[in-house]
C-alpha cells in the first residue's frame, strides 16, 4: 500500500519527520512552513515536490493521506482537527494541544473519524526501552520505585531563548511538557504503572531573559558578537522536580532541567523491582543495565537475536551496530504507518491521542501542585 505525507513545519522538526519517513519509504508530498521563502527553502533543501501555500493547500491536497504537525503548540489542537475533519491521518509533535479540553476533544473526534492519530512520543522506541518493557513484563516481578531524569543545557545562559519560552505559544509548563513528558510517556509504558498522585516543586531561574533581536533557532550555536538584546519576561520553568505515587504502590521521582551545563541531552532511568533492576542512559541508548541481588549484575548491548521478539521488531540492525536518536522517529512512524496500512484496525502500536491526552493532563496536575505545594491525586483533574 503507497502511502504519503505532508510536513507541517520547517524548523528542528519538520526536516526530522521528512528523514525518517523517506527511510521507511513513506512519499513526503511536500511541506508548509511559517512564511512562503521557509516552504521553499526546505522544500529545496530535502528535494520535496510541492512548497504548500497555506494550511488549507496542504488538507486540500487529494494526495496527501497524513500531515504530520511540527509546528508550535498554540497551533496543535487547531491544525489537528482540522486534518481529522479533511479526512488526514495525524501524527502530531508533543504536546498534543495546550490544555486537557483540547486533547480531550481531539481524542473523541480522532475516536469518531477511524483515522490513525498518533502523538510523536517516539523515545519510546529505543530498542532496549522495549526489552525494558518485556523485562518488566515478564521476569522483574513486583516494582518498587522508578527515578530518572531529562537534563539539557541549551538555555543554560540568560541569552539562550526560543518560542518555548512562552507560556502563550509553548503552554504554561515548559521543561515538563517538553521534555519531562517524553519521559513520563516512556517509563509509564515500559513499567505499565499509571500515575496516582503528583508532587511536584518547579523554579524558574531566569524570570527575565535577553531575547537576541533576529531569529532564534532551538540547540543554536552561541555567538554574542555584534548581537543586540531586549528584555523579556519568561513565564514558564527552567526545572522541575516530580515526586510520582503509581497505582499499586510504587512510587518514583522524576527532575527536569534545560539548564545543566554539558548535558545536551541526558534522558535517564533505574528501575527496582522484586527480582532485579534495570537502568538505561540516553547518551548510551545500546546498553542496558541489569541489576542482581545474588549474582554478578549484566550489561545486554543491542542485539536483536538476545532481545525479545516485541523489541527485536522494532531494531532494524543486528549487534554491534547502534541505533540511535533518528531511528526511533523511523520506528515509531513505521509503528502509524503499518496501522494505516492495515486500515486502522487491530492494535495500535502507536502513541495514541489517548496518550498525548495523559500527558497533558499529568502537566495541569503537576502545575497545580508546584502552586498549592500539594500532593494532587490525577483523577481529580480527569
Amino acid at each position: 500500500m503507497s502511502l504519503t505525507a505532508a510536513i507541517v513545519g520547517t524548523g528542528f522538526m519538520g526536516p526530522t519527520h521528512a528523514e525518517a519517513l523517506a527511510r521507511i519509504g513513506i512519499v513526503v508530498r511536500g511541506i508548509l512552513g511559517s512564511s512562503a521563502e521557509k516552504s521553499e527553502r526546505a522544500r529545496a533543501a530535502l528535494g520535496l515536490e510541492k512548497a504548500y501555500s497555506s494550511y488549507d493547500d496542504v488538507l486540500a491536497d487529494p494526495a496527501v493521506d497524513a500531515v504530520h504537525l511540527c509546528v508550535p503548540n498554540v497551533l496543535h489542537f487547531d491544525y489537528a482537527k482540522r486534518a481529522l475533519a479533511a479526512g488526514k491521518h495525524v501524527m502530531c509533535e508533543k504536546p498534543l494541544a495546550m490544555n486537557t479540553l483540547e486533547t480531550q476533544e481531539l481524542v473523541t473526534l480522532a475516536r469518531a473519524s477511524k483515522l490513525a492519530a498518533g502523538v510523536c512520543y517516539n523515545l519510546r522506541y529505543y530498542p532496549l526501552n522495549l526489552q525494558a518493557r518485556a523485562l518488566c513484563s515478564e521476569k522483574l516481578g513486583r516494582i518498587f520505585h522508578v527515578n530518572g531524569c531529562y537534563v539539557q543545557d541549551w538555555l543554560l545562559h540568560d541569552t539562550d531563548y526560543n518560542w518555548r519560552l512562552n507560556a502563550s505559544e509553548s503552554g504554561a509548563l515548559r521543561a515538563v511538557a517538553d521534555i519531562g513528558t517524553h519521559w513520563m510517556d516512556m517509563l509509564t509504558g515500559i513499567t505499565g504503572l499509571e500515575v496516582e498522585a503528583v508532587f511536584a516543586d518547579l523554579k524558574t531561574f531566569y524570570e527575565t531573559r535577553r531575547k537576541p533581536v533576529g531569529n532564534t533557532t532551538t540547540f543554536g550555536r552561541t555567538d554574542d558578537h555584534g548581537q543586540t538584546y531586549e528584555d523579556v519576561p519568561i513565564d514558564t520553568e527552567d526545572y522541575g522536580a516530580v515526586m510520582l505515587r503509581f497505582k499499586g504502590g510504587a512510587t518514583g521521582s522524576l527532575h527536569v532541567s534545560q539548564m545543566v551545563a554539558g548535558r545536551k541531552n541526558a534522558l535517564r532511568y533505574e528501575i527496582a523491582a522484586a527480582n532485579g533492576a534495570l537502568a538505561w542512559d540516553g547518551e548510551q541508548p545500546n546498553e542496558l543495565w541489569l541489576g542482581h541481588r545474588d549474582k554478578p549484575n549484566e550489561l545486554l548491548l543491542k542485539d536483536p537475536s538476545l532481545m525479545a521478539n516485541s523489541a527485536a521488531t522494532y531494531a532494524s540492525y543486528p549487534g554491534g551496530h547502534s541505533e540511535g536518536y533518528p531511528d526511533t522517529f523511523k520506528q515509531c512512524f513505521r509503528a502509524f504507518y503499518d496501522y494505516i496500512a492495515a486500515g486502522c484496525t487491530g492494535d495500535a502500536h502507536f502513541p495514541s491521542f489517548e496518550d498525548g491526552h495523559k500527558q497533558v493532563m499529568l502537566c495541569e496536575v503537576i502545575l497545580e501542585s508546584s502552586q498549592t505545594e500539594k500532593w494532587i491525586r490525577l483523577e481529580t483533574n480527569s
